[in-house]
Formats: structure tokens, C-alpha cells, sequence
């Protein structure tokens, strides 16, 4: 199944109510939520106050993206705020385990991000604790940026970790998508493509996402 996500971090701010309501109209599976503190990553986004505020208008589940230190500490707290899948980073988890629990035991999808220099091959030891596995495909931290091209090989190799051991852990991409690229990932084996940009800048967002599914 081809799934998408739009980042919000890509919506217009000052109509950020209408943005989620173009994401209701939509085909879209997910709304991402990139959540930055400054200091996990050279940029400050949105916090709780924001989920909670989408959460009020979306009709889609909230995919809520934690780059931020200590993402422990918060886990609880975005839960309450309304998502419905909390991605941590493998680079900011001491006992990732332990915080893939947390998470499990508030009833909704934990999923490990790996940054571009992270190799897949340190999953190897909870990919069968998780829903999910983010793989950045752009240095964490700002929109807008190219795609890295050696994501298509982690993907690959994620995949065959995923089969061999017979999970339904899905794969989720994040940075640089466009069709080129969206096609070359699901065919890769990729299930959810994150795309900010590239929806929200398009003549036409709805059009935009629909497109992607379809690719």
C-alpha cells in the first residue's frame, strides 16, 4: 500500500487551520508533525501547544516526529496532545528500548527515525519492537532540502531485515520527495512518503497528493 504524509512544517503558519482542513479534503494517510527543539537539530519548530491545536481540526492521525533531546521526558505529553505514532531518533535514545515501551504502552505505534549517517544495521536488535522505521533522507532539520541518494540503498536493506524475520514493521522516507523520487522509493519497498514541500508549495496540494499515491 503507497501511503503519504505531509509535513506541516511546509503549511502556511498564518492559515495553518485551513492547511489541515485542505489535509482532511485530501488522500492523504497521515499528517506529519516535525517536531524541533534547536538543540537535537540547528532548528526550532513547533511544540505541544501545535499538536494539540491540529489534533482538534484533523481528521487524519497525527504522525508526530521527535527531534528533540531527552524525547523521554515527552513521550506522555504528545500522547495526550493527540498523536497517533511517535517517531524518536535512534541518535538521541540512550535506552531506546526502554523508550519504545513508553511509548507502546500508551497504545500507539512507536517508530525509530534514523538519521542519513546512520546505518540500518543498528536496528538489527528492536526492528521487531517496532510499527515503523523513518529513514531521513535529508540532514535533519530544515525543509526544502535534496534527497541523498544512497536512502534508496538503506531502504533496500531495510526491507530485507523487515522480511526476513517476517514483521509488518513499515518503512517511512522523509526529505526531498517528489514523484521522481517517490517512485524510485516505493519501488525500493518504502510504504510512507513524507512530503512537505512538495505538496505545500504545488498549484494544487490535493492534486499533488493523490499523484503520489498513485505512482
Amino acid at each position: 500500500m503507497k501511503l503519504v504524509a505531509p509535513s506541516i512544517l511546509a503549511a502556511n503558519f498564518n492559515r495553518l487551520g485551513e492547511e489541515v482542513e485542505m489535509l482532511n479534503r485530501s488522500e492523504a494517510d497521515f499528517v506529519h508533525c516535525d517536531v524541533m527543539d534547536g538543540v537535537f537539530v540547528p532548528n526550532i519548530s513547533f511544540g505541544i501547544p501545535i499538536i494539540q491545536a491540529v489534533n482538534q481540526i484533523s481528521i487524519k492521525p497525527l504522525d508526530v516526529h521527535l527531534m528533540i533531546v531527552n524525547p523521554d521526558k515527552y513521550i506522555s505529553d504528545f500522547f495526550k496532545a493527540g498523536a497517533s505514532i511517535i517517531t524518536v531518533h535512534y541518535e538521541a535514545c540512550t535506552h531506546l528500548h526502554r523508550t519504545i515501551q513508553q511509548i507502546k504502552s500508551l497504545g500507539i505505534k512507536a517508530s525509530v527515525c534514523l538519521n542519513p549517517h546512520s546505518p540500518v544495521a543498528l536496528l538489527e536488535d528492536i526492528i521487531s519492537e517496532l510499527d515503523m522505521v523513518l529513514l531521513m533522507s535529508v540532514n535533519p532539520g530544515f525543509g526544502g532540502q535534496l534527497f541523498i541518494e544512497n536512502t534508496y540503498q538503506k531502504v533496500v536493506a531495510l526491507k530485507e531485515m523487515i522480511l526476513k524475520r517476517n514483521l509488518k514493521t513499515q518503512i517511512e522516507v522523509d526529505g526531498g520527495v517528489n514523484f521522481e523520487v517517490g517512485k524510485k522509493l516505493y519501488e525500493s519497498g518504502v510504504d510512507i512518503l513524507v512530503a512537505g514541500s512538495f505538496v505545500f508549495n504545488a498549484n494544487s496540494p490535493i492534486e499533488t497528493i493523490a499523484a503520489l499515491k498513485k505512482l
